[in-house]
């Protein structure tokens, strides 16, 4: 018996937000509306998205003891994440600082603070946590050695979600425990390592190369695609006003693995998290964005 349906393992950062004209280019500045300070991280928002949508979630992180770690604990406990495996101290609360232009588009640079000091030692001591959970997802937030400790230490029957990001080149033994390996067309090309053509079927095919079980791509508003070892899948989007795409992948991923864990197959799991991150862009923020299971169908039958 699993206590729960989901385990987080990932950064967690006050996302500071400012929106723009337009981005600005090199040696330029521009103005920008008032600073916003929201609740994220690649890991905390998976965390939240997850919980929202009904799934039996908890969170292993590391944040500062400070008006920013309080932030996001407070945000995690409110949407129901059970917060035993967030560490308090070490370092001050990583930020990441957010530009968002009117299309909704957005850049951010990440400064990690505690996130850095998630260290393999923490997660060797948080198996209790990770023999309990039916799927635990990743990023790359956090040091490489310590997402490699997580796979060293999961057991039988556990799935693997990783979204490697930001991306960077992989240990064959990371790739192997993907199932699914979830990226978009900018990590793809990193973790290849080469060039590749603009067909996402090759982007997959050479992914699964490297050993991953299986493997996602999302394709922004062109929906997403699966790919196994018995072929490949297209999932169509689901056409929204896109408001702010911040957290919208995490929201993919969040509800990607909880479907898996509920017994979906890989497909019906991507159709699900296609529709939980075009209802996401709907709204300003990461975590204030993400919808609970009710507005989500609210969402399919406009």
């Amino acid at each position: 018996m699993y206590d729960y349906d989901v385990l987080v393992v990932g950064s967690a950062n006050a996302d500071l937000v400012v929106g723009v004209e337009r981005r600005p280019a090199a040696g330029e500045t521009v103005l920008g509306s008032d600073l916003v300070v929201h609740p994220g991280g690649k890991g905390a928002n998976q965390s939240v998205a997850a919980a929202r949508l009904g799934a039996r979630t908890a969170l292993l992180a590391r944040v500062g003891d400070d008006t920013h770690g309080r932030l996001l604990l407070d945000s995690q406990r409110r949407s129901g994440v059970d917060t035993t495996g967030v560490l308090v101290g070490g370092a001050p609360t990583g930020v990441a600082l957010i530009t968002v232009d009117p299309s909704g588009d957005n850049s951010i640079v990440v400064s990690p603070g505690a996130n850095g000091r998630l260290t393999p030692q923490d997660v060797r001591a948080a198996r209790g946590l990770l023999h309990g959970s039916r799927v635990v997802s990743a990023q790359l937030e956090i040091p490489l050695e310590s997402v490699v400790e997580v796979v060293r230490n999961l057991p039988d029957g556990t799935r693997f979600v990783l979204n490697p990001s930001p991306p960077r080149p992989l240990p064959a033994e990371l790739l192997a425990a993907c199932d699914p390996l979830v990226v978009n067309e900018h990590e793809a090309r990193v973790i290849v390592g080469g060039e590749l053509d603009d067909s996402p079927e090759e982007w997959a095919a050479a992914l699964l190369a490297l050993g991953p079980r299986s493997v996602v791509v999302t394709l922004g508003a062109q929906g997403a695609l699966v790919a196994t070892g018995d072929g490949t899948v297209r999932i169509p989007s689901v056409r929204v006003a896109a408001v702010d795409t911040t957290g919208a992948g995490d929201a993919f991923t969040a509800a990607l693995a909880w479907r898996l864990g509920a017994g979906a197959s890989l497909a019906d799991a991507a159709a699900y998290a296609v529709r939980v991150g075009a209802a996401a862009v709907t709204r300003v923020g990461a975590q204030e964005s993400y919808p609970t299971e009710e507005e989500l169908a609210s969402l399919a039958g406009s």
